[in-house]
């Protein structure tokens, strides 16, 4: 049974900082393109971030670029989502997701097979 675990979130205040972490069970991690994602209040999901197998490439919005760091750690099976920065409208439930098969980095929801239940953040102004 794959599980995928997040922790981390919190109420913090504009410019602060958090990291995510997502704990993965029940798949091969290390072959696994891994997402995080996000839903704010009355909006659809979007991508946050992405990271190949490998750890060797990573993919961004254009919202996250510079403020935002995914990393895999594949001897301890978890994703991280490092957030500096942040602002109010980072404000979400944040996802972690993970593919079945290795491959480059994704920002299409499609490309992943396995979703966690969310960790909410919230940026005070």
């Amino acid at each position: 049974q794959v599980q995928l675990v997040e922790s981390g979130g919190g109420l913090v205040q504009a410019g602060d900082s958090l990291r995510l972490s997502c704990a993965v069970s029940g798949l091969p991690f290390s072959r696994s393109t891994m997402g995080w994602f996000r839903q704010a209040p009355g909006k659809e999901r979007e991508f946050v971030a992405s990271i190949s197998w490998s750890g060797g490439s990573t993919t961004y919005a254009d919202s996250v670029k510079g403020r935002f760091t995914i990393s895999k750690d594949n001897a301890k099976n978890t994703v991280y989502l490092q957030m500096n920065s942040l602002k109010p409208e980072d404000t979400a439930v944040y996802y972690c997701a993970a593919a079945r098969t290795f491959g480059p980095p994704s920002s299409g929801e499609r490309a992943y097979d396995y979703w966690g239940q969310g960790t909410q953040v919230t940026v005070s102004s």
